[in-house]
């Protein structure tokens, strides 16, 4: 049986055993509660050791003495009489049960013991388990639940589906989707996932019809592989998934040895697989929900910009300052566009994005319909967006604010892009307003202007992650190579294997005496850099094992022998090579480059202002690898100091196409090294307009390189 039939049985019980029931425990009570208010119509099962009526029902003694059919059991035992519990079921033949108990892994060691137990017991014995401590699912769509908390009157089913890993957060979710009318498909909550986590909800989801969004609440993920698979599968189907993911864990300490570990950090890599898998990743329960609303009514945008239509020129403006915010890009309108406005509007009104159809539409709303039509379809558009508040109490419930709504959908009634209607602020949604929701048939979200151009921002990215996948044949692996048959120890050895692997590196000789290297540095011409040579000693110039600008043999000699004095007296116990001899670079822009081996997600590659700026600035994009130059390309631009790679103050403006290429061949090379490298670093990838150059390189290995 796969996990997505398994979990079809365990969410859509057509009978339900409630162990441990008794009207003297709030848990039992609110789970009853909730199927009365949902109007479950299954069989329902109370059973109780004493035996005796629960609930309105006579109670079995055991879940075996049911002698019927059972799809699902709430258990609502204490912790050391689930052993016995689960026995019950197995006897009973029931193969799904939710866990209300706490003290497991949230407990300590002690309790991280006993769940390992447990789960190690419920999988002898067939069962399927939900939680421990966990309050359970919500089934709209089918109105069935084993939820043991409080469950307000619910709105009728719609098509967001919930899965968090905290009860009670999924609760708020839930209330919150109904105070702003937004319906939901199912909502479950995992707690601390013995089995079922929230990836395998995820994915179960993503077959689900009801559900056209998924918002998750995580605090960690269990099971890295099935959380990217899963959704790898929901951006192979379009289906949205938006994300609130509190916590972090440290990179591996090996790490710490480079930059690159500290300047990424586990946090950025999650948002680097997020960005990878089209996932929306939001900082607030509001923008959770009204984010994964808005994409399950809008689904993806289509190519081109977002247009913005407010009858108030106040709103137009805050609808300007948040598309920059959120990388919006709000379309000039056509020529053709702009005469059928003219048209429209009266005289004082200007055909502009946003749009201000200006308060004439309170006279007369059908000028607001008919600017709508003309504005939805100038060719350049990809979504709209208008604000427009419905009616939700007898003092806006005005013939004129229903003749403007009617209006609104009127003018969108046709539109060739995907159009939501928002209201001007937070606003809750009454019996009445989904009335005329449902009468217009406009798709309108209560959030507000700031909400809903977050959550368009969201799902601009993540309709461009989609349109990236049709387009692209994948994204590039790394070329194939024979891996080095020892880690690279030293610079050299790392700037080789780089030249190796298609990156474009500096020339560097590596000198045993003074002599050899001003013979090097006279065959080389002109000024020249030493460095220091040892594996042991991986940051140069905090022992002196740098000089930079020496000109002619005689000042190599000097510097030669100065810099292996003062080296080896700083570091008696260090191991040297020797002094690298390369030529002196001046000029040009300074870049890094580094990956780092996160411990759930994998490789990640960083990108940034190199040399000093790296640490001062703290300026990087991050991605997963492997890379692409087009990919690479994206990370340039998102830089803070990107303007400085288009030339500054006179300086020749950066061949992008040339560091993509470059960086894109160093996370090639750093995948090629295997799973033992933690990171490669190039600190600093030169860059004087078309000329590209590693300068400097380190690799750091883990206890097994």
């Amino acid at each position: 049986m796969t996990s997505t039939s398994s979990l079809h049985t365990f969410l859509h019980p057509k009978a339900i055993a409630f162990v441990g029931a008794t009207e003297r425990s709030v848990w039992s009570n609110a789970a009853f509660a909730s199927l009365r208010t949902l109007g479950y119509d299954g069989k329902l099962y109370p059973v109780n050791r004493r035996g005796g009526s629960f609930h309105g029902m006579a109670a079995a003694t055991s879940a075996e003495a049911i002698g019927e059919p059972v799809d699902t059991a709430l258990l609502m035992v204490p912790a050391d009489a689930l052993d016995d519990a689960l026995a019950d079921l197995q006897r009973a033949g029931i193969g799904n049960a939710v866990l209300l108990s706490s003290g497991f892994a949230e407990a300590g060691e002690e309790g991280r013991e006993r769940q390992r137990q447990l789960t190690a017991k419920a999988r002898s014995r067939g069962l399927r388990i939900l939680g421990p401590n966990c309050l359970g699912f919500v089934n709209y769509v089918d109105r069935s639940a084993v939820w043991t908390a409080s469950l307000r009157e619910p709105l009728p089913a719609g098509t967001l589906g919930i899965v968090s890993q905290s009860g009670a957060l999924a609760g708020q979710l839930s209330f919150m989707a109904q105070v702003h009318g937004i319906g939901l498909s199912r909502m479950v909550s995992t707690g601390n996932e013995s089995d079922i986590d929230i990836a395998e909800v995820i994915d179960y989801l993503v077959d689900d019809e009801h559900t056209r969004s998924i918002a998750v609440f995580a605090e960690t993920v269990r099971d890295p592989q099935r959380f990217a698979a899963a959704a790898e599968r929901a951006l192979a189907v379009a289906k949205p998934i938006v994300v609130l993911k509190m916590g972090s864990s440290e990179i591996t300490a090996q790490a710490a040895q480079a930059h690159t570990g500290s300047l990424v950090g586990d946090d950025r890599v999650f948002d680097a697989m997020c960005q990878r898998l089209g996932l929306m990743r939001v900082r607030s329960i509001e923008d959770l929900v009204f984010t994964a609303a808005f994409a399950s009514m809008t689904g993806a945008f289509a190519a081109g910009g977002l247009a913005a239509v407010s009858m108030s020129g106040g709103m137009c403006e805050i609808f300007a300052e948040r598309a920059e915010e959120e990388g919006l890009v709000l379309t000039p309108l056509a020529p053709t566009t702009e005469a059928a406005l003219r048209e429209v509007l009266p005289g004082y009104g200007t055909p502009q994005n946003p749009l201000d159809v200006t308060g004439a539409a309170m006279l007369q709303p059908e000028l607001f319909g008919n600017a709508l039509e003309a504005l939805v379809r100038d060719p350049a558009l990809g979504a709209a967006i208008v604000v427009a508040d419905v009616p939700n109490a007898p003092a806006n419930d005005t013939p004129l604010n229903r003749a403007v709504l009617a209006q609104v959908a009127r003018g969108l009634s046709a539109s060739p892009v995907p159009a939501i209607v928002c209201s001007h602020y937070v606003m809750q949604v009454s019996e009445r307003s989904r009335e005329l929701i449902a009468e217009t048939g406009i798709r309108h979200l209560a959030c507000g202007i700031h909400h809903a151009m977050s959550a368009a921002g969201a799902v601009r990215r993540w309709s461009e992650t989609l349109r990236r996948r049709q387009h692209a044949q994948g994204v590039a692996a790394a070329v194939p190579a024979t891996p080095p048959t020892q880690p690279l120890r030293s610079e050299r050895e790392t700037l080789e294997w780089l030249s190796q692997r298609g990156v474009p590196v500096v020339p560097v000789r590596l000198s045993r005496s003074a002599d050899e290297a001003a013979r090097f540095a006279e065959e080389i011409g002109g000024p020249v850099v030493l460095k220091i040579a040892s594996a042991q000693i991986a940051h140069k110039t905090e022992v002196g094992g740098v000089a930079l600008n020496l000109q002619g043999a005689d000042a190599v000699r000097v510097a030669w022998q100065a810099m292996d004095a003062r080296v080896r007296a700083a570091r008696p116990e260090a191991e040297i090579d020797g002094i690298l001899v390369a030529p002196m670079r001046t000029g040009g822009l300074e870049l890094f480059v580094g990956t780092v081996r996160d411990p759930q997600w994998g490789p990640a590659l960083a990108v940034g202002l190199g040399g000093i700026w790296v640490e001062a600035l703290r300026d990087t994009s991050l991605r997963l690898l492997p890379v692409t130059p087009a990919e690479v390309k994206d990370m340039l631009a998102e830089l803070r100091g990107a303007r400085l790679l288009d030339g500054w103050r006179g300086a020749p403006a950066a061949d992008r196409d040339a560091i993509a290429d470059a960086v894109a061949a160093i996370g090639n090379a750093a995948l090629a090294l295997g799973h033992e490298l933690v990171s490669l670093e190039v600190n600093p990838l030169r860059v004087d307009g078309g000329t590209v150059e590693a300068l400097d390189a380190l690799a750091v290995w883990g206890a097994a390189g």
